[in-house]
């Protein structure tokens, strides 16, 4: 093979990516040992707390790892965490060389892993394949360097941008095909986002449906400055594991507090901004300091418009149904205060894809 540094990153990378949705606050890694050309082992992280993907590829290569390379999509960890650093296993296995694909972002690691297996005698190679790797954990990227969860816009609108009628009615504006890759996407998030209007409007239950495998239900994040979403609301009274957060404004009415934390929500008062709305910023902050590195935004216009007002939205996925709605139905934004079209909120578009005949298009601030 003319590259085989690459050809097994990418196979390491393909480890990687069997954990996603499962691994936070911890990024999504991959590792595979190599001998003679041929793979002698391999593994990924599972879930935070459980071994790193480096020991699960060593169990799996047993005596066999004794001068074999191992290819890591992320720099191995050189500390003591929830578990025992992966250098040191890399160092006891008799591994004679590591291929690591990004370096360990966090500010106080970054680059001790390789320093100490180095210093060992063993020859590390790093960057390879850097940008793909640093692609499957952007929300772990910006969380661990931020404090702050990676925020995703997502919504489904009309070909002129309307995301419900006037009545506040949307379902279903996009196919069957788009609503699957939605719960897929929920599936792979820590929390998802909508404001009051949407839960009074749709009364949604924020669950992750996929058939034929168990979803992985996000934390359920409301924003209701004047608490009223009532406490029989189907996302308090479905039966799943995910709590649901209520950010409300500051000093809410007690008999509400205790009626909504009686259903199983957790309150958190929130200041204001000058226009009477919802901090966007203090509430990102909290989600970031209670571990949280993903954040599916799902609306209504007027929390997608504060997002973006406040450049809080690091990705877009736009779902498109060939539909026209007028302009007496909900838009997919509110007044953004622009004057010209080059102070426009441009994304990059990374991707689009067809489901059906909807069209999604994934893009990046």
């Amino acid at each position: 093979m003319a590259d085989p540094d690459s050809h097994f990153m990418k196979l390491a990378l393909r480890e990687a990516v069997k954990g996603v949705g499962r691994t936070s606050p911890n990024p999504l890694v991959g590792a595979v040992i190599v001998k003679d050309n041929k793979i002698i082992g391999k593994g990924w992280h599972k879930k935070a707390g459980t071994p790193h993907a480096e020991i699960h590829a060593l169990r799996d290569a047993g005596q066999q790892a004794m001068g074999a390379t191992i290819y890591v999509t992320l720099e191995p960890c050189n500390h003591t965490g929830r578990t025992p650093p992966c250098t040191q296993a890399i160092l006891e296995s008799g591994i004679s060389r590591v291929v690591v694909g990004m370096v360990d972002p966090n500010p106080h690691v970054v680059g001790s892993g390789r320093e100490f297996l180095a210093a060992q005698g063993i020859e590390v190679v790093s960057g390879v394949l850097a940008e793909e790797c640093r692609a499957i954990n952007h929300p772990f990227i910006k969380h661990i360097t931020t404090g702050l969860p990676w925020v995703i816009m997502k919504a489904g609108c009309s070909m002129d941008g309307r995301i419900a009628v006037s009545s506040g009615q949307s379902a279903w504006i996009t196919n069957e095909k788009s609503r699957h890759q939605v719960h897929l996407l929920r599936d792979r998030v820590d929390a998802i986002l909508v404001g009051i209007g949407t839960a009074l409007n749709d009364d949604p239950s924020l669950t992750a449906r996929l058939p034929n495998r168990q979803g992985n239900d996000p934390l359920r994040v409301i924003l209701d400055t004047r608490l009223r979403l009532p406490p029989g609301a189907k996302m308090l009274e479905q039966q799943s594991s995910a709590r649901t957060w209520i950010f409300c404004g500051p000093d809410p009415e007690e008999f509400k507090v205790k009626a909504l934390e009686a259903a199983g929500a957790r309150i958190l008062p929130t200041g204001l901004t000058a226009e009477g709305r919802l901090n966007i910023a203090e509430v990102l902050d909290v989600l970031g300091r209670e571990q949280i590195n993903s954040l599916l935004v799902e609306g209504g216009s007027l929390v997608h418009t504060a997002f973006l007002r406040a450049s809080q939205v690091d990705q877009v996925n736009l779902f498109l149904a060939p539909v026209f709605l007028g302009a007496d139905s909900i838009p997919l934004l509110d007044e953004l205060g622009l004057e010209r079209v080059r102070d426009g909120r441009r994304f990059k578009v990374g991707r689009s894809r067809r489901f059906a005949d909807d069209i999604m298009i994934e893009g990046y601030f």
